[in-house]
């Protein structure tokens, strides 16, 4: 059966295209062109994942209301924020509120279809039994890649997928620097310099607050990011 997709977004050039871009993959797609249609569907049946724009039509933050309603509906329900704005306060609000992923309008349709498999990925993962151990222990710091999961000092540390993947990127050889064009390759995403600080940024913090000491992801200026052991 195809999973279902909700996607909300009030330009409807834009919705018409990915609406056929998504049904292109085989995807049920309901589409939505502002919060209170929106909120209407979900309160009778919940997709198996969200693409919801933070603007809708007078509402200019109509998205992160949506997604507090998704999040009290189901806590593990994927959504992706997909918006024109890309500043680090909306972001971070949008992950606090419980988004998996933060996606900017001037992205590729393949690394929005990417990042829609590997949510779909993460959930099927998280539900099926473990039946192997694909796991990283680097002092503190556990990484199981298999079910996308990630823990500092027993503590789960929510990442995105795209954090996920440039986490792992950084892991896989401690202490060697890795560009920002080998974090792109890795986390399957092209972006500008600025998105990818961001990324690193909000990675951080995620880690310093579960632990005021943390210093483990160090820029080295000119060059990249690396694990500093």
């Amino acid at each position: 059966m195809p999973k279902t997709i909700a996607l909300v977004e009030d330009d409807a050039a834009i919705r018409e295209n990915y609406l056929a871009v998504l049904r292109a993959q085989g995807y049920h797609v309901d589409a939505y062109e502002d919060r209170p249609s929106a909120s209407r569907a979900f309160n009778a049946n919940l997709p198996d994942l969200a693409i919801i724009d933070i603007g809708l039509k007078e509402e200019m933050e109509g998205g992160f209301l949506l997604c507090q309603q998704l999040r009290n509906l189901s806590p593990t329900l994927p959504i992706i924020f997909f918006t024109a704005r890309d500043n680090d306060v909306d972001t971070i609000s949008g992950l606090r509120m419980g988004a998996d992923d933060y996606l900017t309008k001037d992205i590729s349709m393949a690394h929005l279809l990417a990042r829609i498999a590997a949510l779909f990925r993460r959930i099927d993962l998280m539900r099926a039994p473990k039946a192997q151990n694909d796991e990283t222990v680097i002092g503190e710091l556990r990484v199981d890649a298999s079910r996308m999961t990630v823990s500092w000092k027993n503590e789960p540390v929510a990442l995105t997928v795209t954090e996920f993947w440039m986490l792992h990127a950084l892991i896989k050889h401690p202490g060697h620097v890795k560009s920002r064009q080998q974090l792109m390759d890795e986390s399957r995403m092209v972006v500008d310099d600025t998105t990818i600080t961001s990324h690193i940024k909000r990675m951080r913090k995620k880690f310093i607050q579960l632990d005021a000491q943390f210093d483990h992801i160090d820029t080295v200026y000119g060059m990249g990011y690396r694990w500093q052991l």
